[in-house]
């Protein structure tokens, strides 16, 4: 779709897309949002990270409002430091479909996020976190993992890439689950139909803005259907092929201002 001639939305991704590798804002891409947000125009970010684990970087991005978070899973006013909306993978499903993939391609370490402002991720022996700065707790066996409500799980697998475990992952669970991946070392299941869009959408409309007026920036599969909602679609210059092939848009890497570049041209400061 066609851009249109102002956004009155911008809507990004933060691991790859935002954030740079060592997980800071650029003084570049800081500068950038402040002129767009002080012009009136509303940034949420919308991770596949759960709430906790996205608290602490709005508090650093002086982020007050919302913020779509757990891949569309759940809806988190920072202001409040509470959930607008959540929904939770069912965990008796989780399990089915984890064994299905298991059947398929062999033994998996998993890995999950639960649900609520103050869940915790917890990972059974084995499984390593791809991104080493967020906090997990590590329990002791996999029955330990079902607990408490879940938002999502993360699968590895010990040899598979990312891409060949994702794919035999949707091709068995069916509806048992929603597949995305979302980073390197990142496969996951979430309840069957939310995704980014879905998560986005529910927070537009909170805000009466809409999809004719959004412009997202993202990095990996996960952000497809995202770009799939929004008016227009920039991918990452370190973007996964997947998100490229259906960009409108393809700019700098986060680690060289991406987003920063195409604000700064598209508002024209």
């Amino acid at each position: 779709m066609a851009a249109p001639t102002a956004y009155s939305l911008i809507a990004t991704d933060l691991d790859g897309t935002l954030l740079r590798g060592d997980d800071t804002l650029s003084d570049r891409t800081r500068a950038a949002l402040a002129k767009v947000t002080g012009a009136g125009v509303r940034h949420l970010v919308v991770t596949g990270r759960p709430a906790p684990r996205v608290r602490p970087l709005l508090d650093e991005l002086g982020g007050e409002g919302l913020a779509v978070c757990g891949q569309g899973a759940q809806l988190y006013d920072a202001g409040a430091d509470r959930m607008l909306w959540s929904v939770t993978l069912d965990r008796e499903l989780a399990e089915t479909a984890l064994g299905k993939i298991e059947a398929e391609v062999g033994l998996l370490y998993a890995a999950v996020d639960q649900d609520g402002v103050d869940g915790l991720t917890l990972i059974e022996p084995g499984y390593v976190m791809p991104h080493p700065t967020l906090p997990a707790v590590r329990v002791p066996r996999r029955d330990d993992l079902w607990a408490e409500p879940i938002s999502k799980v993360l699968l590895r697998h010990p040899s598979m890439s990312d891409d060949e475990l994702a794919a035999t992952a949707r091709g068995v669970v069916g509806s048992l689950a929603t597949v995305t991946m979302s980073g390197p070392g990142t496969v996951e299941l979430q309840p069957c139909g939310v995704t980014k869009a879905t998560g986005l959408a529910l927070a537009a409309a909170h805000l009466g803005l809409t999809p004719c007026a959004t412009l997202a920036f993202g990095d990996m599969p996960n952000d497809i259907p995202m770009f799939d909602w929004a008016a227009r679609g920039v991918a990452m210059a370190n973007a996964h092929p997947e998100l490229k092939a259906v960009a409108d848009e393809v700019t700098l890497s986060n680690e060289d201002d991406g987003i920063a570049v195409v604000l700064e041209r598209v508002f024209d400061f």
